[in-house]
């Protein structure tokens, strides 16, 4: 590593490579993934932007409100959409994870020491946000094991749910790694 900056550069690129393949999916034949792909692009991206290093990039103070306010928006959207399934209630743990950690970066007294640890430990939701993805992570991983007799015909890399399955894997990992930070 070359200093503090260099997880977060990796985190930015992770993050932006899975919003990135998550607008290729939104191509997809199937009309439920193409809607799903559509916000996991969202938090793809959300998420590469709030993890630029502030030593690279400090946002103005108007941006966490304003970060704070889309994904707040983005929630709302997947707890409506959660009527029809249970999957985006996942979307809406994930939205609501990015709205807090944007009103606790708008709190901050300063952006560039939102990342320092410190304070009387961890607040109960960032806990629980942690528990959750930590659980997340570890279910989304399993998923991925390939299983026995699972031949696959060839299909699109926009509709390869292994691919989407490991981009759901990396988002957890991400939003674990920002959590953390907080």
């Amino acid at each position: 590593m070359h200093g503090p900056a260099s997880p977060g550069w990796l985190l930015v690129a992770l993050c932006a490579a899975t919003g990135a393949y998550c607008l290729l999916r939104m191509r997809s034949g199937v009309e439920e993934q193409r809607r799903a792909a559509g916000g996991e692009a969202l938090m793809g991206f959300g998420m590469a932007a709030m993890a630029v290093p502030p030593a690279a990039f400090t946002p103005p103070a108007w941006a966490w409100p304003v970060y704070a306010a889309v994904f707040g928006a983005a929630a709302l959207r997947a707890l409506w959409a959660a009527r029809a399934s249970v999957h985006h209630l996942h979307h809406l743990v994930g939205t609501g994870a990015m709205a807090y950690m944007a009103a606790v970066m708008a709190a901050s007294p300063s952006p560039a020491h939102a990342h320092a640890p410190g304070g009387s430990g961890v607040p109960l939701l960032t806990g629980t946000l942690l528990l959750y993805f930590t659980g997340y992570v570890l279910l989304s991983g399993v998923r991925l094991l390939p299983v026995a007799g699972a031949a696959g015909a060839a299909v699109a890399w926009s509709d390869r749910p292994e691919v989407a399955r490991a981009c759901r894997l990396s988002m957890g990992i991400g939003m674990l790694a920002m959590l953390l930070t907080i």
